[in-house]
């Protein structure tokens, strides 16, 4: 027998089977929210994994693309890797779940979320999200919670909780808030450029939320949770610190972390650790042990510096931001460039534009999301922090820094109508101390308005850092952290954003939560440092986007035609549009509303071929004057292609104003001439001119003579407009003439 459990959330219900599936884990709970269900277990092993120093806690999204009823694309025809959206949601559930597992627990942990079923009403990443967090809760793994965690958007002035597929889409804010009993423990958001106390305001409208549903989850642990088991601790044991401390006394290890030069206190510490190492070679209990404790040292004096003695690592202010530099440019040949630094941490951002035709297809859970024309992707090579470690391909990290970075930026992009480009960004880390995603944020910033896209406004990114004591009340806020800081401190508090508000937020903690005052001097902080590097750092290298795209980067000119002519435009197996595209050298991109976009390098040929395409859409009428190719070549006259599979014909006595004994006196094949249309009869065959007489557009054509001749309508009446070759061919003649014999010779033999 399995028990059920549900709750009203946000006008929606929330159902929770718990011993109905997967028996076998530590926990489970099969989640049912609106049509949605989402399997979550949580396991443990039973032993601590040996020789490492952390907790290996493993989160997994998986989405099951039968949940809204696709196959999967590709050969394979099954899920394969996780997706970009399955790997930021693994992040979003690891964030709040992490800080509350004892930090001396080793068992491995897993906490595996399959998406089963869909409802665009419910989504599906919130239900793992609280999925997790109850199985979790009723299992018998060491765990300090339940914690919760709410949508919240933002449509026209008013908050919308969990919103729907349909609400996000239009909604100003894409926030979500995790919280435990007292306390926020995770942010994420998504804003289109949300004044900072909005923002705030809905982090605790999230919170109250939370609380609802953390007391839901307690009743389910109340019915079923399990006892938490016992544990084997990996704490090290007092004893070794009070032997290193007589080694290697406080006053020391501040002087050795006491610098703003990165590889000089990885010098220092690497001293201090081989001495150490020396001294217990023949402890077999505590030499393992030893690089675990120094790191506690060091980061039990980092912490005490900073919240006792207001002394940074690197000497600055609790606000001061580090050393700060932007350029553009750098990179000659790509269609935009832009380096951003701060203190030791660099990055160097390339732009790309190309057709639309080049943004991402998505193959994923949303059916509504299937492409995307703004890409960003970070890089963190090794050499950026002085190691040696071969490349593998983008990790989880690298993804989760990119799409922060796209977050921050796609709400300041042109539309697809103001500038019809696919863009991407890259953002390279030349050098790493803390804090590069931000930097990111700003690079990226640059580098667009270098390329020529006209986005709204620059965007800055700028972190702070946390530092608590015993109590609440006891904490130090720290602006532009770096990776020492970031590494022992409570808090990494990421917030990019314009002049106008907040564009995107990421909160990691290593603590059991938030109050309200830390989360708005937090906010205040990062808008106070992201207007100044705006305004004095950014906008001196790059006040406001070029005003075109760069010589390399490709141009692109959209027109919009009748889609019941687009087949005009391709033609039959594509054959008129691949002309073009031979004859131009340009590319054309066709949408089914009838935009057309024609993208090259060559502004000349781009016009031409858009001049091509507007001659196929558009109806040729009498009087029209219009250039074109001759193309053959009769006896009495000459044919004009006007536009492909558009020909029209030159009676021998319209080629000039003078008597022209052969056609071949006035034009030859691939001559570009201008005519005028003189008539358009009822089969579409077109008549044209080129007499310099009948090019008056002032002069009526139905005064004029169209230029056709009764003997000619016998040689060319069969001929069709669609046509190059016009009337007969030769071989048709052969064979009237043939016919003609035959029947003189039979009337010679019958008489």
């Amino acid at each position: 027998m399995f028990k059920s459990f549900s709750m009203d959330l946000a006008g929606r219900k929330l159902t929770v089977e718990i011993g109905r599936v997967a028996a076998q884990a530590n926990g489970a709970a099969f989640m049912h929210y609106g049509d949605t269900v989402v399997l979550s277990t949580a396991t443990a092993s039973s032993k601590p994994r040996e020789g490492i120093d952390f907790f290996p806690l493993s989160v997994e999204y998986e989405e099951k693309l039968y949940a809204v009823g696709k196959i999967p694309g590709g050969f394979n025809k099954r899920e394969g890797k996780a997706s970009e959206n399955a790997i930021l949601t693994s992040r979003v559930i690891d964030r709040p779940m992490r800080p509350l597992f004892p930090k001396d627990y080793r068992n491995d942990v897993t906490l595996d979320n399959v998406v089963m079923s869909v409802d665009p009403e419910c989504s599906p990443e919130l239900t793992a999200m609280l999925g997790s967090a109850i199985a979790t809760s009723i299992s018998d793994i060491p765990f300090d919670g339940p914690c919760a965690t709410t949508q919240v958007g933002l449509i026209d002035g008013e908050f919308i909780i969990n919103p729907t597929a349909d609400q996000k889409r239009v909604s100003d804010l894409a926030l979500t808030v995790a919280s435990t009993r007292e306390k926020v423990i995770m942010i994420e958001a998504g804003a289109n450029e949300v004044p900072e106390q909005t923002v705030i305001d809905a982090i605790f409208k999230a919170h109250e939320v939370n609380q609802e549903i953390i007391r839901f989850i307690d009743t389910i642990v109340a019915e079923c949770g399990k006892e938490k088991h016992t544990y084997e601790s990996c704490a090290v044991p007092e004893e070794l610190f009070a032997a290193i401390r007589e080694l290697v006394p406080p006053q020391e290890m501040e002087e050795a972390v006491f610098t703003d030069d990165k590889q000089t206190r990885d010098k220092n510490m690497d001293a201090i650790t081989a001495r150490l190492e020396e001294a217990f070679a023949e402890n077999e209990e505590w030499l393992p042990l030893v690089g675990d404790a120094i790191y506690q040292y060091e980061k039990k004096t980092v912490r005490k510096m900073i919240l006792k003695d207001h002394k940074r690592p690197d000497g600055r202010a609790i606000d001061q931001i580090r050393p700060l530099a932007a350029e553009i440019d750098l990179l000659p040949r790509v269609h935009g460039s832009g380096m951003f630094t701060r203190g030791q941490t660099q990055i160097l951002n390339a732009c790309t534009l190309a057709p639309l035709s080049e943004a991402q297809k998505i193959d994923g859970m949303d059916v509504n999301e299937t492409s995307k024309r703004y890409m960003h992707h970070y890089n963190f090579p090794s050499f950026s922090v002085g190691e040696t470690k071969p490349s593998r391909g983008p990790g989880r990290r690298e993804i989760g820094h990119g799409a922060l970075a796209e977050k921050a930026l796609v709400p300041v992009l042109p539309s697809e109508e103001e500038f019809p480009y696919a863009i991407r960004t890259v953002s390279e880390t030349m050098e790493s101390n803390g804090s590069t995603s931000q930097a990111s944020i700003c690079s990226s910033s640059m580098s667009l308005m270098a390329a020529g896209v006209p986005i709204k406004s620059a965007v800055a990114g700028i972190s702070c850092g946390l530092v608590t004591g015993d109590t609440d009340d006891d904490y130090i806020v720290l602006t532009d952290i770096q990776g020492l800081e970031d590494f022992f401190g409570d808090m990494d508090f990421k917030v990019g954003g314009t002049h106008k508000g907040i564009t995107a937020i990421q909160m990691d903690i290593k603590i059991h939560g938030l109050t309200r005052p830390i989360i708005e001097e937090a906010i205040r902080r990062t808008r106070e440092a992201r207007i100044y590097i705006l305004d004095e750092v950014m906008a001196k290298a790059i006040a406001e986007p070029r005003t075109e795209v760069g010589k390399y980067a490709p141009k692109i000119e959209q027109i919009s035609i009748d889609p019941q002519k687009i087949g005009d435009v391709v033609g039959k197996q594509g054959k008129v549009i691949n002309k073009i595209i031979e004859e131009t050298g340009v590319k054309i991109d066709i949408s089914d509303d009838g935009s057309v976009s024609v993208c090259g390098t060559d502004k000349e040929m781009i016009a031409r071929a858009i001049e091509i395409i507007k001659s196929i859409v558009t109806d040729i009428e009498a009087g029209t004057i219009m250039k074109g190719k001759v193309v053959r070549i009769m006896n009495f006259g000459a044919f004009v292609e006007l536009a492909p599979n558009k020909d029209g014909m030159v009676h021998i006595s319209k080629l000039s104003d003078k008597r022209v004994e052969k056609v071949e006196d006035a034009v030859n094949i691939g001559d570009e001439v201008t005519v005028r249309v003189m008539e358009v009869d009822k089969m579409g065959r077109i008549n044209l001119s080129m007499k310099p007489g009948d090019m008056d557009p002032n002069v009526d054509v139905s005064t004029l003579d169209s230029g056709r001749r009764d003997s000619d309508r016998r040689d060319s009446g069969r001929r069709d407009s669609g046509r190059r070759d016009g009337g007969r061919r030769d071989s048709d003649r052969r064979d009237s003439d043939r016919r003609d014999s035959d029947r003189r010779d039979s009337d010679r033999r019958n008489s």
